[in-house]
């Protein structure tokens, strides 16, 4: 380990003391979700018609699947408000002196992800030292590949940068591929220099998700109050992936993407911060102690395109009720096409239907997954345009459920839709530039929930057949702005 040399915690710039303090103020809303829930509700009893037809039993069970998930959900959020509340009895942000922070960034390489990387990687030499005098940012790279020359040039920029190159003949004992076996080299070589130790925190990030003042505050935070907890003490956190208007590049994308932020402020929220990630985990702004990582490893097999998902079930098996998560964000880009969302959509719902079926894996672990995976692949399914299609087929456009009780689960569940597209428009606003939500972006937002949804229903429908076409896995990394 080679720390850097201790330095006195900058003075904040008028900018960034605003930047914290917007971020520190900010709480989810309620209200966004119980107005559109009563709307709901009082509409769907007012025009119900018990409907005992096969319509009415297949919406019936389709339309309910994600009111589970929907609790929990709100859950999250409610965690969320009762942090707010008592942040004045929270550990007050300060330098790390002891403990050594590793930001781990793995990249293809390709000259098309380069502009993204350098963004990222110098907003971390730039907005971490402050609040971690002893650090170091180790980019993962696969030796020779196509910005080699680029990456080397950005490394001497600064002495906290390190490239890390997985040569080219690496392989695992379980011949894992793509960044999984890029992560589990760079977890070999922590091993084999004395790293994997309990004062050693890895700060997973992706080559294209850079972070600010508020994101060092809250790790830094995070990781002095488990100098408190003793027995207590947590192993992994994870933060918020946000989406800066000025890292898009397609604002259309950037709007469908406003229901991912908002899944980290309400399931992501409650699992991962009452201990057991079994929702799964993202691999950027995740945070996990080097000591820990070493019994886990990232060599989870040939098939493994979803490896921070597995990991975190690994994690929920061998080490429950030891996760958190902390209010910093990260912020990172959408993707430049919808072509490129729907592919990305594709790999993860791949990688999460085929991680729902690996018996490695207890099923205590995996049936919230399963859940949230039934949901998400028969997305197209449940569309309303799909459901108005059938009922003009069958000649039955009664579309009531079969009792009157389940017009309350629909509710919650169109609501909670309603909300997380709401909400995450807010979110992704407030990390902005000027911190503003434009006055047409709500409309527009909730306007398009319905293309959002078949654009996210696609991704997934489309990772479910080639999970059954037992098609040969592809990591697909696409390119994204600078």
């Amino acid at each position: 380990m080679s720390p850097a040399p201790v330095q006195e915690v900058a003075t904040t710039s008028r900018r960034d003391a605003k930047i914290v303090q917007r971020h520190a103020d900010w709480k989810p809303s309620v209200l966004a979700f119980l107005l559109p829930f009563l709307v709901l509700v009082s509409f769907g009893l007012w025009v119900f018609e018990p409907n005992p037809s096969p319509l009415g039993w297949t919406l019936s069970v389709i339309w309910s699947l994600p009111a589970i998930g929907v609790m929990v959900g709100f859950q999250g959020v409610l965690l969320i408000r009762r942090r707010v509340r008592k942040s004045h009895e929270m550990v007050p942000a300060a330098p790390v002196e002891d403990d050594f922070l590793v930001v781990l960034v793995p990249t293809i390489g390709r000259h098309d992800t380069y502009p993204a990387l350098e963004r990222s990687v110098l907003s971390y030499v730039e907005h971490l030292p402050p609040f971690f005098p002893r650090m170091r940012v180790d980019v993962l790279t696969e030796e020779g590949c196509e910005a080699t020359e680029r990456i080397d040039d950005l490394a001497a920029t600064h002495p906290l940068i390190r490239v890390v190159a997985v040569p080219k003949v690496y392989e695992t004992a379980n011949g894992t591929r793509f960044k999984a076996r890029a992560n589990h080299y760079a977890h070999e070589l922590r091993i084999e220099e004395g790293e994997a130790l309990d004062d050693v925190w890895v700060l997973h990030m992706d080559d294209d998700t850079g972070v600010g003042p508020d994101t060092a505050m809250a790790i830094a935070q995070f990781i002095n109050r488990q100098g408190r907890a003793g027995d207590e003490a947590k192993h992994m956190a994870q933060g918020i992936l946000a989406y800066p208007r000025e890292n898009a590049v397609n604002r259309f994308t950037w709007l469908a993407d406003a229901v991912r932020p908002a899944d980290d402020i309400a399931r992501f929220r409650a699992f991962t911060g009452l201990g057991t990630p079994v929702a799964g985990v993202h691999g950027e702004l995740l945070l996990l102690r080097a000591s820990i990582e070493a019994t886990i490893g990232w060599d989870f097999g040939p098939k493994a395109i979803v490896e921070d998902a597995q990991l975190a079930l690994t994690f929920c098996r061998k080490y429950p009720g030891r996760s958190d998560w902390f209010n910093g964000r990260c912020y990172g880009a959408s993707p430049a096409t919808t072509k490129d969302f729907i592919k990305q959509r594709e790999r993860w719902a791949w990688g999460l239907v085929a991680l729902c079926f690996n018996r490695t894996v207890p099923f205590r672990y995996r049936w919230f997954l399963m859940l949230c995976m039934v949901s998400w692949v028969l997305g197209p399914l449940q569309h309303v345009a799909t459901v108005l299609l059938v009922a003009w087929f069958i000649g039955d456009f009664n579309t009531s459920p079969v009792t009157q009780s389940v017009v309350i689960m629909w509710s919650l569940s169109f609501a909670y839709v309603i909300w997380t597209y709401w909400e995450g428009l807010r979110l992704n606003s407030l990390v902005s530039a000027d911190g503003k939500r434009r006055w047409w972006e709500p409309i527009v937002v909730l306007g398009l929930i319905p293309l959002f949804s078949v654009m996210e229903g696609l991704g997934g429908l489309r990772g479910l057949i080639k999970f059954i076409k037992r098609e040969e896995n592809k990591f697909v990394v696409i390119a994204k702005p600078a």
